[in-house]
């Protein structure tokens, strides 16, 4: 099963310095339909402006993903961590027991990202946070694991929660594979491009929910870049 999501169904808010949307129910946007999938519970898709960006907030159990499109985010928060994510990179934060951050926009451009939570396997814990380069090169043509919460995954940055983010960037024509498995939860994102999903097309910015596929067959009708979330 593919429910295909298109862009302009989703929910959102124009705040000015963020431009939001909402794959899910999240903040003023709420629909009883599209509560979550699975354990992931927020897909944000947020254009912020130049120098601007989210004040210093809480955070408790969840974990938070933000994988920058184009631009770049400053994050700082109360462990005293600090760090500068580019496009194409990913930072993971673990909120733990309780954490308070900002994240910030201080580019002289927009910058455009998604940013997804997915419940932990367990609360509290000690709050944590990290970034890494994942460059679009090693991820041409198949998926690359870019967080995870799975045993044996390596090299990664680590999600407290039995599940990956995984991308991949793909020529016009060219095709990858995830085995996902019939039990689990997935959910795909296409961040440029356009793409065929098991017979389902996408374009830019959709979503596709995606449970009882045990085999995710992404095809590229246009040059694309993906983002996947796989969870249980």
């Amino acid at each position: 099963m593919i429910e295909r999501r298109s862009f302009d169904s989703l929910g959102g808010a124009n705040h000015g310095w963020l431009d939001a949307k909402h794959h899910f129910s999240f903040a003023e946007y709420h629909d009883p339909k599209r509560m979550g999938w699975g354990p992931l519970r927020v897909w944000n898709d947020d254009k912020i402006a130049p120098n601007s960006g989210f004040p210093p907030h809480p955070h408790a159990n969840m974990e938070i993903i933000t994988y920058v499109r184009t631009g770049a985010i400053t994050h700082k928060d109360s462990l005293g961590n600090e760090g500068r994510t580019e496009a194409g990179d990913v930072q993971v934060m673990s909120a733990g027991s309780g954490i308070r951050h900002a994240e910030f926009n201080l580019e002289n451009e927009p910058t455009t990202l998604f940013q997804i939570w997915i419940q932990p396997n367990r609360t509290g814990g000690a709050p944590s946070w990290g970034a890494k380069p994942f460059p679009k090169g090693d991820r041409a043509g198949r998926f690359v694991t870019l967080a995870s919460g799975v045993e044996g995954d390596t090299d990664v940055l680590p999600i407290r929660t039995n599940g990956r983010v995984v991308a991949a960037t793909l020529k016009a024509g060219e095709t990858a594979e995830y085995e996902l498995g019939a039990d689990r939860f997935g959910y795909l994102v296409p961040a440029t491009g356009s793409v065929e999903v098991n017979g389902v097309t996408l374009n830019a910015r959709d979503g596709a929910a995606i449970r009882d596929e045990a085999t995710v067959r992404v095809t590229a009708l246009e040059d694309s870049e993906l983002v996947l979330v796989d969870a249980a």
